[in-house]
């Protein structure tokens, strides 16, 4: 880069400063930039050091991210967000448990209303008189029934398997 297009980057990237006033804000750049570097090598020492103490004293990571997210919950029982969503969906259950009790409730009406009418009963009474005859009919000739293996004779538990 030749010294023309050097002065006009510079002029462009520094404008309103002076040569001087550029030459200082460089230097104390630099400076923060070196300071940056050692906080971030005595920070690293410092949490080395902590590690050490936490290891001998018998502290583990995890107690601490246990405590932590105990303190996170803790923090998050107490918001007011949290407090207006649990007020609200135990209003919701509460709705819902009762909505369901009356449906419940309708329905059993229903089915008692429907237990009790003529179709009902007559259909129950046709029932009743078919089961009669059914086994009325098995209980009177119980000794004629063939066994299940198809002999009367043996029983089933003496059957080889397959």
């Amino acid at each position: 880069m030749d010294s023309a297009q050097g002065v006009a980057a510079r002029t462009l990237a520094v404008e309103g400063l002076t040569e001087a006033e550029e030459e200082e804000l460089r230097a104390e750049l630099t400076k923060v930039e070196e300071e940056i570097v050692t906080l971030r090598q005595v920070l690293a020492a410092k949490e080395r050091h902590c590690g050490e103490l936490k290891r001998r004293l018998g502290l583990s990571a995890l107690g601490g991210l246990k405590q932590n997210l105990s303190r996170s919950w803790h923090d998050v029982q107490v918001s007011n967000a949290y407090k207006k969503t649990q007020e609200t969906l135990s209003q919701a259950g509460q709705k819902t448990s009762a909505a369901l009790s009356t449906v419940g409730s309708a329905i059993s009406r229903k089915l008692g209303d429907m237990r009790n009418s003529a179709t009902f009963k007559s259909f129950e009474d046709r029932v009743g008189t078919i089961k009669s005859k059914v086994v009325g009919d098995r209980e009177s000739s119980s000794d004629n029934l063939p066994s299940p293996a198809g002999n009367g004779d043996q029983p089933l538990s003496d059957h080889k398997p397959f």
